[in-house]
């Protein structure tokens, strides 16, 4: 009896510092999810303020290295006087054609509707694009996002070109319901 109320209490203590192992190793994987996700806010807002110092063909630059590092082929940085709304073109991995209009704004700025239809007119009628993609280095107002969503043009905004910029690839925008996501509310020049 003295032996089976004594391994009956060895296994309680076991399963108590079982238990106590557990709980502080959630609580360490928690703080570590944590720690890793503030370094990424970190990260990519230290990498979106070198976006925000890039002159125009700069940010044309870096759009078409985000292209080529997702596998997109025949990139070419076309943009200047009379492009007609293409900066970028090249072909997606599976074959489609894109053509991708880039506006490297001040944060607190906006791209307006004008500006998609305008560029909603020339990527496919002019340069005979199958994804037209419109990349800001700020955001989209709201009646530009319900006219890209319309008008099935692919809009990425500073918040997914912050994504972008860190690993995601170019086509998990292509699908994305851009009206109904994003926010259109300009950034403050001082915001963190």
């Amino acid at each position: 009896m003295g032996t089976v109320l004594l391994v009956a209490l060895a296994a309680a203590v076991a399963a108590a510092v079982a238990a106590g192992l557990v709980r502080a190793g959630r609580r360490e994987a928690r703080a570590e999810r944590a720690r890793l996700a503030e370094e990424a806010r970190r990260q990519a807002r230290r990498s979106l303020d070198a976006v925000w110092a890039m002159d125009d063909r700069e940010f044309e630059r870096y759009v078409a290295d985000l292209c080529r590092r997702d596998g997109c082929t025949d990139v070419t940085r076309v943009g200047g006087a009379g492009d007609l709304g293409a900066d970028v073109t090249g072909y997606l991995p599976d074959g489609r054609r894109f053509v991708v209009q880039c506006k490297r704004y001040a944060k607190h700025r906006t791209v307006g509707s004008r500006d998609i239809q305008t560029f909603n007119g020339t990527a496919r009628a002019e340069h005979g694009a199958d994804v037209p993609v419109f990349v800001a280095s700020c955001v989209f107002t709201k009646p530009a996002r319900e006219f890209a969503a319309r008008h099935r043009l692919c809009l990425i905004d500073v918040n997914l070109l912050g994504f972008w910029n860190n690993g995601t690839p170019l086509t998990s925008f292509l699908d994305l319901d851009i009206s109904r996501s994003g926010t259109h509310r300009k950034l403050h020049p001082d915001h963190d």
